[in-house]
């Protein structure tokens, strides 16, 4: 399905890229684990595209054009498109699953901030749900309970990531706090960007993000269980793995900015022990009932989208919203650029 050399190139980016997918993807089986390291260097490319480089605008729409090839079967000469065309092509993917994480870049390219932790859930769906749903199509899992606990188990993973990196962002002038939580402690998001402390306040917020997540992670489980028995161990492991960096953010203190949680690597081999006893118990324990649970709201187009078997090509509005918009900006900016020259020759 995947050319070998692509796969190895696949498998290098992610090796230096997502450390803690890597480690899960130990415990993936092979049919499992080679489509989902070729998914991730796929999204590891896209976000590094317009995280790294300067244009994000012109990097968004990039990507959009590259998407476009992979589903015409015609990707751009470079492993991950290649990789992720045969993806594409093996396991039906569908074309709206993608496109919430290219609009999910969208936002950041535009610098969009997010007012309520529902909103900060809509960037989640975007850029980890996605991606959540599109390995239970790798797993061939289509049942729309486990595919709500799949989008759970990503936004848990964003919003930990979002918590852990509070300073980082501050420091490029992101922010993904809240605002109506600021605007509650009387805090400034200008300021707050300008010199970001970790106040009693900033640490409040971060331990309200990791208190969403874990309810999510837990949320998350029953899904697991769902998931076929090969496939549990990696899955528990990405689980654990993550929620583990909330953990020692606790212990920090809920300080993000005066210094970066890291997990070792022996917590990390005590995970994928633990995950893998949890994987061998899950076929005698009870069924949970939120396993049933409706999937979160904003979340529930991700579920609809992988459930439909066969319907790979989508653009929901908002996608098309987001990119003309970062079209516009683009070529407002490019006029700039050649007037500018003009008037100075």
């Amino acid at each position: 399905m995947i050319a070998p050399d692509d796969l190895e190139a696949c498998h290098a980016a992610i090796r230096h890229g997502s450390l803690s997918f890597h480690a899960a993807s130990k415990l993936l089986p092979s049919r499992v684990r080679d489509p989902a390291l070729a998914l991730y260097a796929f999204c590891r490319l896209a976000d590094d595209e317009v995280d790294l480089k300067r244009d994000k605008a012109a990097s968004v729409l990039r990507l959009r054009d590259r998407l476009d090839r992979v589903y015409e079967g015609r990707p751009q000469n470079a492993a991950p498109d290649r990789a992720f065309a045969a993806v594409v092509e093996s396991f039906e993917m569908p074309r709206a699953l993608p496109d919430a994480l290219l609009e999910g870049l969208a936002w950041d390219a535009m610098g969009r901030r997010y007012a309520t932790l529902s909103e900060l859930r809509d960037y989640s769906a975007r850029v980890a749900s996605a991606v959540g749903v599109m390995m239970c199509v790798l797993m061939r899992v289509r049942d729309r309970d486990a595919l709500a606990r799949a989008a759970d188990l990503g936004a848990a993973m964003q919003l930990t990531n979002i918590a852990r990196d509070v300073g980082e962002d501050a420091a490029e002038g992101r922010l993904y706090l809240p605002t109506d939580w600021l605007s509650e402690t009387g805090i400034d998001p200008e300021r707050f960007l300008a010199t970001p402390e970790a106040t009693s306040e900033i640490r409040a917020m971060v331990r309200r993000l990791l208190a969403e997540a874990e309810r999510l992670y837990l949320r998350s489980e029953p899904g697991i269980a769902a998931l076929p028995l090969s496939c549990r161990p990696g899955i528990f492991a990405a689980r654990h793995i993550y929620a583990g960096i909330g953990g020692r953010l606790r212990r920090m203190g809920h300080d993000s900015l005066t210094a970066r949680a890291r997990t070792s690597t022996g917590q990390k081999v005590g995970w994928l022990i633990l995950s893998g006893m949890r994987a061998g118990a899950s076929p005698v324990l009870p069924r949970s009932a939120v396993l049933y649970a409706r999937p979160l709201s904003e979340t529930a187009f991700l579920v609809d989208a992988a459930a439909r078997v066969g319907d790979r090509w989508s653009r929901a509005d908002s996608l098309i919203d987001a990119l003309t918009r970062l079209a516009t900006e683009d070529r407002a900016r490019r006029s700039g650029l050649i007037a500018g020259g003009a008037r100075s020759t």
